[in-house]
C-alpha cells in the first residue's frame, strides 16, 4: 500500500523540521479515532491542546506526529515534525494533497442537507471509481483541511462538505478544495442570529462559486426562493456553467415523480435531458431533491449518470438525520443531530407518511436571531400539515410554539430534553411512530438513548 504521507513530503508541504523519517497511512486530531499508522495532527483549540495527547497517540500507535513544539514525556525516537503551527501545517498538507491529485472535485454546502448530499454523492459517485468523502460532518476550519490532507492520491473522485456561520469563512475552505462542482443544497433560516437574513446567507454560502477551476460548475436548487440571488453570485465569480436542480420547469435536473416504498422511494427525473428512474435507500422528498443534486454533479464531472443512479439504492439514512430504528413496538425517527425551520418541515413530512400515531419530539432551533421566537411558532403548519396526533416540546424556544398548539395535540413542554423524555415514554403505545428532532445544542440525544434503551 502506498503511503499517504512520507515524511520527506510532508516536510516539503509544510517547512516542518523534520525529526526520523516516517511514512504515515492516515491523519487523526483525536486519539480515541486514531489508527495505527495514522500522523497525529496536535491542534490547539480553545480549551484544549493536542500537544496534551501526543505521547497518548503514539502509545496508540500513531507514526508520526505534527506538533509546533516537543511535548515533554516523548522517547527519543518518536518521529515528530515540527511547524510554526499546526493548524496552518494542517492547510498545507491540504493544499498540497490537492495540488498533487487528478481527481474530479466536487464541495457542497448548504443551510441543510449537506452531509446527506455528501454521502448521495460518495454512493453516486463510487458506482463509477475510487470516491474519497469527508468523513461524518468535517466541515468547518480543521475538518476541511484534515479530510483534504487525507485524501489518497490515486483516487477517483472527492466529496468534500464545507460549512460556515460567518461570513468569509467558506470562501477560505474552498480555496483549499478548488472544486470542479460546488453544490448549494438550500437556502434557509439557520444561523440568523449570525447573519440577519435569508439574502444574507445565501450571499455567504455563494462564496463556495469563487473556487471552482475555471470551466467548473455550480449547482443551484431551483425551487428555492433565493436561487435567482445564487444564481448572480455565481454570475459575479466568474463561473461559466451554471445550472439548477428541483422541481421547477426548466431545471437541469427535474424531478418529474416520487413515491415512497417499504425500503426508500422510487424516483422518475430528467437529468440534462435523459429520463433516469431511480431508488434511493430511504424516504423524504427532500433526500430525492438532493439526489437530483448529487446526480447533477455526476453529469457535470462528464460520469455515467445512470449507473450513478443505481448506486443509490445503497444509501441509507445517516444517525441524527433521518435513520429508523424499532424502539420496542414504537418506531422512531432519529432527526436528533440539527435543526431550522426548513428541515424540520422536511423531517414533519416524513413523520405524516408513517401509519398509525404520529409523535412528534422538538427541541430549540438554536441560532435563529431575533425572530427566532416566530421561527418556532411557525412550526404549527408543519405540525398540522403531518397530521401529528401528538407534540413534545423542550427549550424556552419551542415554548412559543406550544402556545399555538391546540389542546388535543399537547403531550408535554419542558425546559429540557431530558424532563421531557419520561413524559414521552409514558405517553408511548403499540404501533406509534416517533419523530425526535432538535439543534444539537438541544440535546435532543438524550430522547433518542431513551427510546432505544426502552427497545432494550
Amino acid at each position: 500500500m502506498t503511503a499517504l504521507w512520507t515524511s520527506e513530503e510532508a516536510q516539503g508541504a509544510t517547512l516542518g523540521i523534520p525529526g526520523r523519517a516516517f511514512e504515515v497511512n492516515g491523519l487523526s486530531i483525536d486519539t480515541r479515532t486514531l489508527k495505527k499508522g495514522d500522523l497525529f495532527v496536535a491542534l490547539k483549540g480553545d480549551n484544549r491542546d493536542g500537544h496534551d495527547f501526543v505521547k497518548a497517540a503514539f502509545d496508540a500507535g500513531a507514526g508520526a506526529a505534527l506538533v509546533s513544539h516537543e511535548p515533554p514525556g516523548l522517547g527519543p525516537d518518536a518521529a515528530l515534525l515540527t511547524v510554526a503551527h499546526t493548524q496552518r501545517g494542517l492547510e498545507d498538507l491540504a493544499v498540497a494533497a490537492r495540488a498533487r491529485s487528478s481527481a474530479k472535485i466536487v464541495a457542497v454546502t448548504g443551510s441543510a442537507g449537506k452531509t446527506t448530499t455528501k454521502e448521495l454523492l460518495r454512493h453516486a459517485l463510487g458506482a463509477l471509481g475510487s470516491t474519497h468523502c469527508s468523513a461524518a460532518s468535517y466541515n468547518n476550519h480543521w475538518g476541511v483541511p484534515l479530510s483534504l490532507a487525507s485524501m489518497p492520491r490515486d483516487v477517483a473522485y472527492g466529496v468534500f462538505e464545507v460549512g460556515m456561520n460567518h461570513f468569509g469563512e467558506l470562501r477560505n475552505l474552498v480555496s483549499f478544495v478548488r472544486p470542479h462542482v460546488a453544490l448549494v443544497t438550500t437556502i434557509a433560516p439557520a444561523h440568523l442570529e449570525f447573519f440577519g437574513s435569508c439574502e444574507a446567507i445565501a450571499d455567504a454560502k455563494s462564496e463556495i462559486f469563487e473556487g471552482l477551476v475555471p470551466g467548473g460548475a455550480a449547482l443551484v436548487p431551483s425551487d428555492s426562493p433565493y436561487a435567482n440571488r445564487l444564481i448572480a453570485r455565481a454570475r459575479q465569480a466568474h463561473v461559466g456553467r451554471v445550472l439548477k436542480f428541483g422541481e421547477t420547469a426548466g431545471s437541469d435536473a427535474r424531478l418529474l415523480s416520487y413515491e415512497e416504498s417499504v425500503d426508500g422511494s422510487k424516483v422518475k427525473a430528467d437529468i440534462c435531458g435523459m429520463p433516469v428512474d431511480f431508488h434511493v435507500g430511504a424516504p423524504g422528498r427532500h433526500i430525492a431533491q438532493n439526489a437530483l443534486g448529487a446526480l447533477l454533479a455526476v453529469a457535470m464531472l462528464d460520469g455515467d449518470v445512470l449507473n450513478a443512479a443505481a448506486g443509490l439504492k445503497n444509501f441509507t439514512a445517516l444517525k441524527g438525520r433521518g435513520a429508523r430504528f424499532a424502539a420496542g413496538d414504537v418506531a422512531v425517527i432519529d432527526e436528533s443531530y440539527n435543526a431550522n425551520p426548513a428541515s424540520m418541515a422536511a423531517a414533519l413530512a416524513l413523520l405524516g407518511a408513517a401509519k398509525g400515531r404520529r409523535i412528534a419530539v422538538l427541541g430549540d432551533m438554536l441560532e435563529m436571531g431575533e425572530g427566532g421566537l416566530a421561527h418556532h411558532a411557525g412550526l404549527a403548519a408543519p405540525i398540522e400539515a403531518a397530521g401529528a396526533d401528538l407534540v413534545f416540546l423542550n427549550g424556552p424556544q419551542m415554548k412559543a410554539l406550544w402556545d399555538k398548539l391546540p389542546a388535543s395535540r399537547r403531550g408535554a413542554w419542558a425546559e429540557t430534553s431530558a424532563e421531557i423524555a419520561p413524559q414521552l415514554l409514558a405517553a408511548l403505545k403499540p404501533g406509534d411512530t416517533v419523530l425526535v428532532k432538535g439543534s444539537n445544542g438541544s440535546r435532543m440525544a438524550v430522547i433518542v438513548d431513551a427510546l432505544k434503551a426502552r427497545g432494550g
